[in-house]
């Protein structure tokens, strides 16, 4: 598998269809937010971008719930697996293009996953313990190697909740298929990256961001919908129902998109440090130069030629 990533804005998608288009390749989105239907400005599908010369190049997990859903890693990773055997059987490669990093390193690595329903009668006994009552219960259920399971009390509670359906379920987990996967990041200079950002907000705002929102708050989602798919979804909302003006809108949003920029550069820093040997490349390269040295390196780790 060969993954194309980056912060938002980066160019990826456009990219990764050139890159497609090239190798004969299937692409399978790796974006949290790609997944909804009707949600296509603020998510920047830009399925245009996925027609060369006329040509579809074919794509995998965009547009395959209804807003309003909340969709999850695990139902990502399920997905994913069902997307990557299809193009398997078809003899193609694949291409995992996208910006959610939690996503990317899931199937990456293959992450044991189950998904656990929530237990409302456990969750109200464990409300009335203390985070330090909580550690020790958890501990008494698995070995606590992953701090973040104890950094307060809500995630302490889900981890007792994960651990006891663990416990007492016979699901069996997710099988991924084995594959190599060549890492690309397309990285530019901090300053170019945040004139890039803004671009494309001003952009989108003239395109119909703001009439995306209203139709979907038309359509029945509520304010705690659009708060819960976050960036341009939240603020919109906030301005749409009075809350925020639209240059306060405007500005917050901005804010708050080079803010995401930031965690995303982090997290995949984060999955070099857990050992993914990422290639950078140059933002600021014309495609086809970029395109040339991921082939290259394909070529060269892969033994195959391109």
């Amino acid at each position: 598998m060969i993954t194309v990533m980056g912060a938002t804005a980066s160019g990826k998608t456009a990219l990764a269809v050139k890159l497609a288009q090239k190798l004969g390749a299937e692409i399978i989105s790796a974006d949290s937010r790609q997944v909804y239907r009707g949600m296509n400005i603020g998510t920047g599908k830009d399925l245009n971008e996925y027609t060369i010369a006329g040509v579809q190049i074919p794509y995998h997990l965009i547009d395959i719930v209804d807003a309003g859903y909340r969709y999850n890693v695990y139902e990502y990773s399920r997905d994913f697996i069902t997307a990557y055997k299809s193009i398997a059987v078809r003899k193609k490669p694949v291409i995992l293009c996208g910006g959610s990093g939690l996503y990317i390193e899931a199937v990456s690595n293959g992450y044991n996953l189950l998904t656990v329903p929530p237990d409302e009668q456990l969750r109200a006994e464990m409300e009335t313990k203390s985070l330090d009552e909580l550690k020790i219960i958890l501990s008494s259920m698995k070995h606590l190697h992953n701090s973040t399971d104890t950094d307060n009390r809500k995630r302490a509670i889900r981890a007792i909740e994960i651990a006891k359906y663990q416990q007492n379920s016979t699901v069996e987990p997710l099988q991924y298929p084995v594959a190599d996967n060549i890492f690309f990041e397309i990285r530019f200079d901090r300053e170019i990256r945040r004139k890039r950002i803004t671009a494309r907000l001003k952009r989108r705002l003239t395109e119909g961001l703001i009439e995306e929102a209203k139709n979907l708050m038309d359509n029945g989602l509520t304010l705690d919908d659009m708060l819960f798919y976050g960036l341009e979804y939240k603020y919109l909302a906030l301005y749409l129902t009075g809350n925020l003006a639209y240059d306060e809108m405007v500005e917050k949003l901005n804010i708050a998109i080079h803010q995401f920029a930031k965690r995303q550069m982090t997290w995949f820093r984060g999955m070099e440090r857990r050992g993914a040997n990422i290639n950078v490349i140059d933002g600021e390269l014309p495609d086809d130069e970029k395109l040339e040295q991921i082939c290259a390196i394909i070529e060269l780790k892969s033994g195959n030629f391109l």
